[in-house]
Formats: C-alpha cells, structure tokens, sequence
C-alpha cells in the first residue's frame, strides 16, 4: 500500500475531502471474499477494494458480509493511508517553531507537551502524517525527530506504537535511511 513517488500536490490535497469526495476520486471493485462466514459470504460480493489513482494508494474491506459496511471501512482505511503512506517535504531549514505550528500538529501536544492521542482521536492520524514526515526528513533519527516535534524520544517512541501500522511505517523509514528497526 505504498504511492509511486512522483511530483504531487500535498497531501494535505486529499487528507481535507469529505468522504464523498474521496469515494468519488476511487475506482470501487466489490467482489466475493473467500474465508469463514457461512454460506452468505461466499455467494454476495461483499468485499469493497478501493484504488485512489492520484495517489496510488489500494485498500480493501472484507471482513463484514455487509458491502456498505465494507466500503465505510476501506474508506477509513484510505484516509489513514494517506497520513501513513504520503510524505510531504518539510522545507529545508525547518524549525521546532514552525512544526509546531503546522495545523495538522499545532494542537497535538497536551499541556505538558507530549504526544498522547489515541487512535480513535481525530486529531492522531493528522499528527501521524507531520510524525511520520519530520522522521523522513531527519532521515528517520529518533532524536533529531523529537527535537524538531518538541518532545522527548521517549514520547515520540511511545506516539509511534500507539499504532501497528505507523510504527511499521516508521521502521520502514528507518531501513531505507540505513537505520536499524525501532524495538
């Protein structure tokens, strides 16, 4: 679920489209899951994959027999991709003051200054897409991260495995910069 990299407008581009809108830049593939689930599952086309063209990024839903409740969930899962998968270029020279005060990581950071969002929050899978762009560009050092984040390594370590999925991610950044995996 990676995008080919290529000259492309921000993420930010796509990140702000309703779900309508974004639904309606897909190409939607519904087709029959195999596995448990009883009879009705292998007779429905129930599984939804959607394919976002601009951006190359695939994701699918099948675990529920309903294909509405299918195509909520690859929606979902887009819009995560997006923060996870599409890295914008931070400009060179980029201060701590200028990350903190991009609007998709401005109010990310409780009182004390730490990152402590949840995934269910709406707020964590922005602040994973500026995490996850600030790793690329310090060439995925921990420390260097956290410095320009404004947090402790330590809380940048504990923001990353709050999710599976973003500390794949960012120990994919770490191997292809020459670092080794994050544990």
């Amino acid at each position: 679920m990676t995008a080919p990299h290529t000259t492309r407008p921000p993420r930010s581009t796509w990140a702000a489209l309703t779900p309508d809108q974004l639904l309606a830049q897909c190409e939607v593939d519904t087709y029959r899951a195999s596995g448990p689930g009883g009879q009705k599952r292998n007779k429905t086309s129930s599984a939804v994959r959607l394919r976002h063209p601009p951006t190359g990024l695939l994701v699918i839903a099948e675990e529920s027999r309903s294909q509405h409740v299918n195509k909520a969930k690859a929606l979902d899962r887009l819009a995560h991709a997006l923060f996870l998968h599409l890295r914008d270029e931070l400009p060179p020279g980029v201060t701590h003051e200028i990350i903190t005060a991009l609007p998709d990581y401005s109010d990310a950071r409780d009182r004390s200054g730490k990152l402590s969002l949840g995934r269910k929050d709406p707020r964590f899978w922005p602040a994973v897409g500026v995490v996850l762009d600030v790793l690329a560009a310090t060439s995925a050092r921990v420390a260097d991260a956290a410095a320009l984040l404004g947090v402790s390594t330590g809380n940048l370590v504990d923001f990353l495995q709050t999710d599976p999925k973003v500390w794949q991610e960012a120990n994919r950044l770490r191997a292809a910069a020459g670092q080794k995996p994050l544990r």
